[in-house]
């Protein structure tokens, strides 16, 4: 990928104004001029990705649903484990961003993959109840993103697992074995990232070990393209529902109780 492609998808991402009257409309606003272009960039940009897909224990014939899936670049990460499975839905609200998913799905020949333009808060697939819901820096630009969480909650079968990589900032004051920003970080990066309506919550991670089993969680920070010694701080969490059989591998290592 160019210096100038990166250029462009530092345009929208730095000065674009943001325009649309409701979410799916800003989305599209968004990613309209950037999705071909978007993997590359996110690439160094989002990280802990491949940990969170590490991390997810799913079993031969699972329903997985990605939410937020945007381009299905997600589904790289799944290696062999993608064969195995019976439905992989991509569900995203930006048009622009599915059809790059289309593509791929088409020239990969994945033909259990099924790519949807859906609202995360509401969508249902036919399956339901089914085995994991993901989020890949999506959360973040959800509004609701609760309601998100509860969506997927009430969508997994018990013993089902949610993966979830997303920017987040800490709370001042966090629960034991939480990690604490400094100021700087927990002012900063929400008015930064906030210009593409995009919302590192503090509230994330205690919500999600409040809801899920912690299976595995960790806490780390992502260098930005051209912006030196900057660090976002991102989170992986895979956490299991309630009342299912235990999931074991190696990650269990790195849970918390709460």
């Amino acid at each position: 990928m160019s210096f100038f492609s990166d250029l462009r998808i530092l345009y929208h991402l730095t000065m674009k104004p943001v325009r649309g009257k409701d979410h799916a409309s800003r989305l599209e606003n968004f990613y309209s001029g950037q999705a071909h272009g978007y993997d590359d960039f996110r690439k160094r940009l989002l990280q802990g990705r491949q940990e969170m897909w590490d991390a997810v224990d799913a079993p031969p014939g699972a329903v997985w649903v990605d939410m937020g899936g945007g381009t299905g670049s997600n589904l790289e990460y799944f290696g062999e484990r993608r064969a195995a499975m019976k439905k992989i839905y991509v569900v995203d609200l930006s048009r622009s961003l599915l059809e790059v998913a289309r593509q791929r799905i088409e020239e990969k020949n994945w033909t259990n993959i099924e790519t949807v333009e859906a609202d995360a808060t509401a969508f249902q697939p036919p399956e339901a109840p089914v085995d994991v819901v993901t989020f890949s820096y999506s959360l973040t630009m959800i509004p609701d993103w609760f309601a998100a969480i509860e969506n997927a909650l009430a969508m997994l079968k018990p013993g089902g697992l949610i993966g979830v990589s997303d920017f987040y900032v800490s709370r001042k004051y966090p629960s034991d074995g939480l990690k604490r920003h400094g100021w700087f970080s927990r002012s900063f990066w929400p008015v930064w990232f906030a210009s593409d309506n995009v919302f590192p919550s503090t509230d994330h991670a205690p919500f999600l070990h409040r809801h899920f089993e912690p299976v595995h969680f960790e806490e780390k920070q992502a260098k930005v393209p051209y912006i030196p010694f900057l660090r976002a701080p991102y989170y992986v969490f895979v956490g299991r529902k309630a009342n299912g059989p235990a999931i074991m591998n190696e990650a269990t290592e790195n849970k918390i109780s709460f």
